[in-house]
């Protein structure tokens, strides 16, 4: 067996279609042995590409745009999708089934300080004409301290990737009353990266291989099968509510079939970006994005 280094740049049961190319013994089938990590605070999963310690990261489109505004030449390259979809919830503390983006002006909210979570979100309030400067931001860093404050009482909303929103649920101390993702629409949320010739190689070969048949498993297996697979990664989340929230990444159709990385997605997230002034320019697919091996 081959081993092959992986990391992501955050961890959650969104990026399912990679950590179940593990979880599901696709990569084994391929001769490959996943060793797994998380970028580590003030690092990046791009930084373990540039010295090697890693094959392939979970990464964004927006690396390539903040890679190219500070004038850098590209050795890496995004080669397929995670997610087509933001995967995004937000958690009241009470059930809401009239919930509507318009209770979020005057509110307490429970938001990600910077980085295309907070991009993605102010779009989404965007779409859904509402002002996001009358929102309350509170900010406490990242995604555990922010799961911490709301179930210490903080904020009367809360903006996580599953499955931590489901876990509240669970424990009966958040209710989800929408998806950031429905309010935007496609885009290229999240994305495989790799350098550029390591594409080239057969060990490239055999982990689309893998991938690809992992995108399939994701669609076409009960949400129940694929949690129980991968329990062992979220040792702090009930498989129950794991389950859950693969089911709703589903039905919301961020894992669609194709593994490509399509210009109507890339043209998305630029228009994202660009809402939000954040995109310098507008690079062509190519500067950013390769089709996979």
């Amino acid at each position: 067996m081959e081993q092959i280094n992986i990391q992501f740049t955050l961890f959650s049961a969104f990026y399912s279609p990679l950590i179940s190319t593990m979880s599901g013994g696709f990569l084994k089938e391929e001769g490959l042995a996943p060793k797994w990590s998380v970028s580590a605070p003030g690092a990046t999963a791009i930084d373990a590409l540039k010295d090697g310690s890693a094959h392939v990261v979970q990464s964004a489109l927006s690396q390539g745009f903040n890679a190219l505004a500070r004038g850098e030449t590209l050795t890496t390259t995004h080669f397929a999708q995670i997610n087509e979809m933001d995967g995004f919830f937000l958690t009241a503390r009470e059930p809401d089934p009239d919930f509507s983006w318009k209770k979020l002006e005057g509110a307490e909210v429970v938001l990600f300080g910077g980085g295309q979570p907070l991009v993605m979100f102010k779009y989404a309030c965007y779409k859904a004409g509402i002002d996001y400067d009358k929102i309350k931001v509170i900010n406490v860093g990242g995604a555990a301290a922010m799961d911490k404050a709301f179930r210490e009482g903080q904020g009367q909303y809360v903006q996580q990737q599953g499955p931590f929103p489901q876990q509240l649920e669970a424990e009966g101390i958040g209710h989800i009353v929408a998806q950031v993702g429905k309010q935007i629409g496609p885009c290229g949320f999240s994305s495989l990266a790799a350098r550029k010739d390591w594409l080239e190689s057969d060990m490239a070969r055999a982990f689309m291989r893998a991938y690809r048949k992992t995108r399939a498993y994701m669609n076409e297996t009960p949400a129940a099968e694929i949690a129980k697979a991968e329990k062992s990664y979220f040792p702090d989340i009930d498989e129950a509510a794991l389950a859950a929230c693969i089911a709703t990444y589903q039905k919301l159709g961020c894992w669609t079939p194709h593994v490509e990385i399509t210009e109507s997605a890339y043209e998305a997230t630029m228009d994202i970006f660009a809402y939000n002034g954040l995109l310098k320019e507008r690079y062509p697919y190519g500067a950013i994005c390769s089709l996979p091996p």
